[in-house]
């Protein structure tokens, strides 16, 4: 059995809103983008790589992130063949002690965040780490293309509530 390579999965981060309110600057911002993340290939059906890249979102309130549930978040090779593509998110705050959430669990492209996470803001806690995490593996049954497959995933910030 030849081996599946995946490469050049894309990861990128948005921020939406940037306003003043009562003479004070409220923010909402992604320090930077999220690092492309490269899984290793799958030789084995049974196999089931993971990756992950983190960003840094600057915020002064509660922010909702939504994610792309198309199949652009997919991991798909040129010929259209496609592997089962999961994704999670962990943040360094639980939204209680410190700015963040709980983690949320690996789920399928089509239904990750599908509505949204709420990330809140604690006391002078003004930033979250965000870690993306994606896996992939073969449909039961079938057998993927020996090729690269790419997908982007992209996180929408805007403000909660």
């Amino acid at each position: 059995m030849s081996a599946r390579k995946i490469i050049a999965l894309a990861i990128a981060g948005y921020w939406l809103a940037h306003c003043s309110m009562a003479g004070a600057q409220d923010e909402m911002y992604w320090e930077s983008n999220f690092g492309p993340i490269t899984l290793a290939s799958i030789a084995q059906r049974s196999e089931t790589p993971e990756g992950s890249s983190t960003a840094r979102l600057i915020l002064t309130g509660d922010v909702s992130l939504s994610a792309d549930n198309s199949t652009g978040a997919r991991l798909t090779e040129p010929g259209g063949d496609y592997l089962v593509t999961e994704y999670a998110l962990e943040f360094d705050g639980d939204g209680q002690s410190a700015t963040g959430r709980e983690d949320v669990s690996y789920t399928s492209y089509g239904s990750f965040i599908s509505t949204h996470v709420t990330i809140t803001k604690v006391g002078a806690d003004s930033d979250v780490v965000v870690t993306l995490n994606v896996r992939a593996f073969m449909n039961v049954g079938d057998v993927a293309d020996a090729s690269s497959y790419a997908a982007t995933q992209t996180l929408t910030a805007s403000w909660a509530g």
